[in-house]
């Protein structure tokens, strides 16, 4: 990202709530992931070793689950991985998006036609039915088959964006400049396309995070995580496995869902600040809004 373009960015962040309450929510699920014992004593957060189904308390501010665990300790254990999900699975949908697209865009020829038709293929399958059955069939309980079944099935919608932008870039003057001073293609890509393309690669990133943290809550949920591990959409699938929501348990299963639809909303709502600066146009609307609500 240029100077300008992280100026621009900072800027439109500063100005636009949505992704300063957006960024503010991330930044507090990052501390709570990277510092779990700060915020509870308890340090084996799926140990057996308080009594079931307490109600909440100063000693278990959400309560125990059916099968005596602290739901507080549960909920702050499982944002690392809840997190981790998000992130990796989502850089790396990214990264393959850009591969994809950008290649498939700057080379042309047969290259473009067998790419862009991997990606439509991809694109008109149903997504979380695929992850499902990749999910079932890859091995479920690890990681790693997680992730990489998020990211098989994350990254085709980021790959036809990226195609689009590169193919309006292609034939741009500095892009002819650099092929005529006799520039590699790669350094080309790398050196003069995608840090043009930089706001909308991040903003990629930021959709492929929100999918990867919905979907791997959906598949930890039905069964198809490690039923062992710290992690929302596991609370989730142990709450609706010992019925919580119909034994007097309802923040069982309220709180990790809450969870998950806050740090989705987060990573939708930093996407603003970035969508001001792909769509200058945005900015000046929403000045001109300001001044008239202002005037009147």
């Amino acid at each position: 990202m240029t100077k300008n373009e992280t100026g621009g960015f900072w800027r439109a962040l500063r100005g636009n709530r949505k992704a300063m309450v957006g960024t503010v929510i991330l930044l507090v699920f990052a501390l709570v992931a990277a510092f779990p014992g700060l915020f509870t004593s308890v340090k084996d957060p799926n140990a057996l070793d308080f009594t079931p189904a307490l109600k909440p308390s100063t000693g278990h501010l959400l309560g125990t689950t059916g099968l005596g665990q602290d739901i507080y300790s549960q909920l702050v254990y499982g944002t690392r991985q809840s997190l981790i999900i998000a992130l990796v699975a989502g850089f790396f949908a990214t990264v393959l998006s850009v591969l994809v697209g950008v290649t498939a865009a700057y080379i042309g020829g047969i290259v473009d036609d067998v790419l862009s038709m991997l990606t439509n293929v991809v694109l008109v399958i149903p997504a979380f039915p695929l992850v499902i059955i990749l999910a079932k069939y890859a091995g479920k309980g690890s990681l790693t088959v997680l992730l990489t079944v998020l990211v098989v099935t994350g990254w085709s919608y980021g790959a036809n964006q990226m195609r689009a932008q590169a193919l309006s870039l292609r034939n741009r003057d500095f892009l002819e400049s650099a092929r005529v001073r006799g520039e590699r293609r790669s350094y080309i890509i790398v050196a003069e396309v995608l840090p043009t393309m930089s706001s909308l690669i991040v903003a990629n990133f930021l959709g492929a995070a929100l999918y990867s943290v919905l979907s791997a809550a959906g598949l930890q949920f039905l069964g198809l995580g490690d039923p062992n591990s710290s992690s929302w959409g596991t609370m989730l699938y142990w709450s609706q496995n010992q019925q919580a929501l119909q034994t007097g348990m309802p923040l069982w299963s309220i709180t990790p869902g809450l969870c998950v639809a806050l740090l989705g909303a987060s990573f939708a709502l930093i996407n603003y600040a970035f969508d001001e600066i792909g769509n200058p146009a945005l900015r000046p609307v929403r000045r001109q809004r300001v001044k008239r609500a202002q005037a009147s």
